[in-house]
């Protein structure tokens, strides 16, 4: 298998499950128990708070462990909305996560109001449209800080700025950048950012919402007094410690990462290009990760070609996992073209530190084969 699709989750690296093993098996306990067997539990969850923190260069404190990337985007946008005194607007762009974008239009059938920022062709949006889209009414700014799909960046200490002068709460989905390239919270300042375990090299169903110290904030899920009162339910020790160790090996590796990583997306990219010339990239080709590129193929179904590859056991996507059963055509592509036939030829790949040169010649060209196939199969109909 030639895996190219590490935007919608991560294998375990062998040091993460490691590290979770004991606490799937003899360290079981309870750790808001009172006794020692659960109680010492504790300790392990807040070494791995730290190392998330050390990740995002933020305090441990500020961390909120949470379900995943999802609980994390809505529990900010939850939040924001409960201590905005009334307020009932929210900013956020046409191309967010599903998470984002779903929240808000249920917000929308509840009687909020929610701008949606376009973006231009190459996936960018400006501080000043975001400045501009800001009322007396908004409570919260959410914008990712990486775009899943085309791996765009957006800029996000700008628009940072923007909110901070115009004293509204500002929300990043960093889920995708976290890990990939440096996030440093304390220089940006947002008031709320997501990070998930799976897509660093960590465990499902954990991730984190940084809440910055002295920034607004209400529970979303309301029980027990875990994580300081700020998300109520048992913690799970195992995933959590998975999580941290993860965090501190992207922190350890990063720049290595990024440099491997940029070097091989690089190599695909013109290997595709020289063996297609039809083809193109979506999105800005400086203002994006090092490891993701969206490349259109004109006059081709993205869906018909990701089957093919995923026959000859290349996996890649026609657009987010979370999506991945959606009829409609990429609403990140349609953004960007205005264009459903651009929008239904691209081709998400996102690679992995771990991909080899190797890789990147064999892809492409089982890639040639099956844009070949795929013509040959449309014209025939």
């Amino acid at each position: 298998m030639i895996y190219l699709d590490y935007n919608a989750t991560t294998p375990l690296l062998p040091e993460v499950r490691e590290a979770m093993l004991p606490y799937l098996t003899e360290e079981w306990g309870n750790p808001s128990s009172a006794y020692r067997f659960g109680a010492k539990l504790k300790q392990v969850i807040e070494e791995a708070r730290e190392s998330v923190a050390n990740l995002i260069g933020a305090l441990p404190e500020e961390i909120v462990f949470t379900s995943c990337a999802t609980e994390s985007n809505n529990t900010a946008i939850w939040a924001a909305l409960r201590v905005a005194a009334g307020k009932r607007h929210i900013v956020t762009s046409q191309v967010e996560h599903s998470a984002v974008l779903n929240h808000c239009r249920q917000l929308e059938r509840d009687g909020y109001q929610v701008t949606y920022l376009p973006v231009d062709s190459e996936g960018l949006l400006t501080p000043s449209a975001v400045a501009d889209a800001i009322t007396d009414q908004t409570a919260l700014v959410s914008l990712m800080w990486a775009n899943n799909e085309t791996g765009v960046l957006f800029p996000i200490r700008e628009i940072a700025r923007v909110c901070r002068e115009q004293g509204i709460l500002f929300h990043s989905d960093a889920a995708q950048a976290v890990g990939k390239i440096a996030v440093n919270v304390a220089s940006v300042g947002p008031d709320y950012l997501t990070v998930s375990g799976h897509k660093i090299y960590g465990p499902k169903a954990i991730g984190a919402l940084y809440v910055r110290h002295g920034a607004a904030f209400s529970p979303m899920l309301v029980g027990g007094h875990q994580e300081s009162g700020r998300r109520g339910g048992t913690q799970n020790v195992a995933l959590i410690v998975g999580f941290g160790v993860a965090a501190s090996l992207a922190a350890s590796e990063l720049c290595q990462r990024a440099r491997q990583v940029a070097r091989l997306r690089d190599l695909l990219e013109a290997e595709v290009l020289a063996a297609l010339p039809e083809c193109y990239l979506n999105g800005s080709r400086e203002m994006r990760l090092p490891n993701t590129t969206s490349i259109g193929f004109p006059g081709l179904d993205s869906d018909a070609m990701v089957t093919f590859l995923d026959s000859q056991s290349v996996c890649v996507s026609s657009g987010s996992a979370c999506l991945a059963d959606a009829i409609a055509p990429s609403h990140v592509l349609l953004a960007m073209t205005r264009s459903v036939d651009q929008a239904r030829s691209a081709i998400r790949f996102s690679l992995s530190h771990q991909n080899t040169e190797t890789e990147m010649r064999l892809a492409t060209a089982i890639i040639r084969s099956a844009a070949a196939l795929c013509r040959g199969s449309q014209a025939r109909c």
